[in-house]
């Protein structure tokens, strides 16, 4: 029987980065095999890397149900909801445009400890908050330590395991922030459950960091990025990180002899991000930032105020108003309830883009996720012209359509494209470029959106969203780059 077997060129050679991650076996008749699988190290590097994507999910989703609890311990008024929705995305902002771009000079593996050790500080501080401000602080500083994941999670994924199977990977990663959502909620519901007081909310953070604690600890661990280090011109860094990366059993390669392209030698005199809007770089920066900040401002607009608008619906805003307890937290219980089942969809739909990723490739289904986006908030906003059951059920689908398109399209394929469309020196730059801009959508959405919704209504905001996703298919159309299944190493050339 024939047994696989991989050839290697001479050591004297010499090959690039991403030939040694994409290398596969050949059988004995020279059959070649699609894939290799991955090493201990690229699925320790993966797991940990979606670990950061479910704490995302987690704390983000699970302010829309400590909300209540936390305006009345606070005594917040509507202003006030605006800034506790919009701080923790302030800081994502802030972390992705800053943090995430000193992976182009430290390093991918540094930012990634680095970043979740500011998490897990901020998250301990904000389930003690002494005060409103003091807890926009803190909510600041996790979305500082989340903001750097954006662009650090994706790099040390993608640039360590090979192209056929970089957007599928990339994508499961980042279903985690979905899971997590889910996951967010759930514990909302079962904290209130158990502890039915004003200051559970404290509990539902506090939930997070223990796991965030063996997360760093795991992070210490890791390889560094050899596409990174091979960039900096530091070659036989490259070589020992990348034998160390794919070390196996029986070992392949037994040696690792990098060619590093000529372009890299200098890459490092051009990281700023005026490097983002030259001639070269210029579309990539608009494919990766625009659509995601249009994207954003529906996703979570809708995602943090999914339990507002079906309290409303159900009849139950009156608590917003209550200063009971037992009625604040009633309400609080039916809309996590709600919001999770709304959820699921998230899920699903991300399910749905890992499968199709890299067979559909990344512009089509952003382009279809959009209009299917677009779809789902008109029909939640046709709710507003019924009562009752007919509402409720309009608002269910319309939200439930919404989740599952946006995670099929624009919420996953930004994400993947940010992280894919710039050469190696600027990538860690331009992806937190692109999610800072997406998350100025996110806090204008979590700031606007309670005021909106009282001053201008439920329907005409849906109406406003629906345009913003169509704008984004066509942003998508005019300014595309297919990067499916193209090595990194040809990014931005």
């Amino acid at each position: 029987m024939n047994q696989p077997h991989t050839t290697q060129p001479a050591a004297a050679e010499g090959r690039s980065v991403q030939d040694y991650l994409d290398e596969t076996p050949v059988w004995g008749d020279g059959t070649p095999v699609s894939s290799a699988p991955l090493t201990a190290m690229q699925w320790r590097i993966w797991g940990l890397a979606a670990a950061g994507k479910f704490f995302e999910g987690l704390v983000v989703f699970m302010t829309g149900v400590a909300l209540p609890l936390i305006a009345e311990e606070f005594g917040m008024s509507a202003f006030q909801h605006g800034l506790v929705g919009a701080a923790s995305l302030l800081g994502i902002l802030v972390g992705a445009l800053t943090l995430g771009g000193l992976a182009d000079h430290f390093g991918r593996k540094l930012m990634f400890i680095v970043e979740m050790v500011i998490f897990i500080l901020f998250l301990a501080l904000l389930a003690t908050a002494p005060s409103f401000w003091w807890l926009l602080t803190f909510l600041f500083g996790v979305g500082l330590a989340l903001g750097c994941d954006y662009p650090t999670a994706h790099l040390v994924i993608s640039e360590s395991i090979p192209s056929n199977a970089r957007g599928r990977l990339v994508l499961a990663a980042f279903a985690f922030q979905a899971v997590g959502a889910l996951v967010g909620t759930a514990i909302g519901y079962l904290i209130l459950s158990f502890v039915p007081d004003i200051g559970a909310w404290r509990l539902m953070y506090a939930s997070a960091i223990i796991p965030g604690i063996i997360v760093l600890v795991g992070r210490f661990f890791v390889t560094e990025s050899s596409h990174w280090l091979a960039a900096m011109g530091r070659v036989s860094d490259a070589e020992a990180q990348m034998r160390l990366l794919l070390k196996r059993k029986p070992d392949y390669p037994k040696s690792v002899k990098l060619k590093v392209k000529a372009h890299h030698h200098h890459a490092h005199k051009e990281r700023h991000l005026g490097t983002l809007f030259k001639v070269k770089n210029r579309r990539a920066t608009i494919l990766a930032s625009v659509p995601w900040f249009l994207q954003d401002l529906s996703t979570y607009g809708i995602g943090i105020f999914t339990p507002t608008i079906l309290a409303a619906a159900i009849g139950e805003h009156r608590s917003s108003v209550s200063h009971e307890v037992s009625d604040i937290i009633a309400n609080d219980l039916l809309a996590a309830k709600g919001a999770g089942f709304i959820d699921l969809l998230l899920l699903v739909g991300m399910i749905v883009a890992v499968l199709l990723a890299d067979r559909v490739g990344r512009i089509p289904l952003q382009i279809l996720g959009f209009f299917g986006c677009a779809a789902g908030l008109l029909i939640a906003s046709f709710s507003t012209n019924y009562e009752g059951g007919m509402q409720l059920t309009l608002i269910y689908i319309g939200f439930m359509l919404f989740n599952l398109m946006t995670n099929i399209g624009p919420n996953a394929q930004t994400y993947l494209l940010a992280g894919e469309v710039f050469p190696t020196h600027v990538r860690g730059l331009g992806a937190g470029f692109a999610a800072a801009a997406a998350k100025i959508g996110a806090v204008i959405t979590a700031f606007l959106f309670p005021i909106l919704l009282a001053d201008i209504g439920t329907q005409i905001l849906l109406y406003i969203l629906a345009g913003t996703s169509l704008l984004g298919a066509w942003v998508t159309w005019r300014f595309q780059i297919e990067t499916t299944g193209k090595s990194l190493e040809d990014m931005g050339q």
